[in-house]
């Protein structure tokens, strides 16, 4: 086995999957590694054709749509060290999981890689890579890139370990957006979050997606939820003032956080000041600026 090879085989692929059973069927033979499909209580028989035509991927055939708790059930399931998240109309470069494996070997205290993405057939650079490169928390002693406090679940690998200690993603937020919350919960747990451009992934964003305006208020809802998880009560009124600031969208993402409010507050624990500085640093000082635009939007 050739050295690519060998670290491609401690990456184990989580492929979170619905309703889209030809694409996730088109893109498998692009997976270096193991690869774990978690099918979303599909109704298109992905979980069946999968099985039918890759008896050597393991899939897990969920009873309900979990959202992105999916992924965690699929790092469960995953025996390997390290864990490469991909959705089913994305996949990572070849050598990329290898890459990323002998990085995260030689910096133990990195628990999570985001890797540079190219979307489409004309494999244009996501414009999310440049806001990561430009990260304002520099590269700290022991990252292997700049550090960064958020990644897209498609373009990120994790330190299995790291990432289950932290619980995974949550059934509070579901998706989209569930990363705020992971990312959060890894910085203040003193693992280092990077930014490593070499580690490559490819995206070719699925038509089948949900409309832009629908996507922009469920990510409202879960920006709204991270904060009343994690941050100070000041930062959750920033959120919910910023929401009814955003016109339609806000409103309805507001709207459609109010029934996950009591599982969010059960969850509630405030990060550290030293993560809260770190925050305060990424926002430039003023965590009322605006976000930088949702990556699925400039697909």
């Amino acid at each position: 086995m050739s050295p690519a090879h060998e670290g491609a085989a401690r990456v184990t692929v989580v492929v979170a999957t619905r309703n889209r059973r030809e694409e996730l069927l088109a893109h498998l033979h692009h997976h270096e590694g193991p690869v774990v499909v978690v099918d979303n209580a599909s109704e298109d028989g992905t979980a069946e054709a999968v099985r039918a035509a890759r008896p050597d991927v393991q899939v897990v055939a969920l009873p309900r749509n979990a959202g992105a708790v999916a992924r965690t059930v699929g790092v469960r399931a995953a025996r390997t060290p390290y864990v490469a998240f991909a959705d089913d109309d994305s996949w990572w470069a070849p050598g990329a999981l290898a890459r990323a494996a002998a990085v995260l070997d030689a910096h133990p205290r990195v628990g999570l890689i985001a890797g540079s993405i190219a979307v489409g057939p004309q494999e244009r650079p996501d414009p999310l890579n440049a806001v990561l490169a430009a990260s304002p928390l520099g590269i700290p002693a022991g990252c292997p890139g700049p550090a960064l406090l958020g990644f897209v679940g498609c373009g990120a690998i994790v330190r299995r370990s790291a990432f289950l200690a932290v619980g995974g993603f949550d059934d509070v937020v579901r998706f989209p957006g569930e990363e705020e919350r992971v990312a959060l919960d890894l910085f203040d747990a003193g693992w280092r979050l990077a930014y490593v451009p070499e580690v490559r992934a490819h995206h070719h964003p699925s038509p089948r997606r949900e409309s832009g305006d629908r996507r922009q208020a469920e990510l409202v809802r879960s920006r709204l939820l991270t904060a009343l998880m994690r941050r100070p009560w000041r930062a959750v009124a920033r959120e919910a003032a910023g929401a009814l600031r955003a016109g339609r969208r806000g409103r309805r993402g507001l709207a459609s956080a109010l029934p996950r409010v009591p599982a969010a507050l059960r969850a509630r624990r405030r990060v550290s000041p030293t993560t809260e500085a770190a925050l305060a640093r990424l926002h430039g000082q003023d965590e009322t600026a605006p976000r930088t635009a949702d990556p699925e939007e400039s697909s």
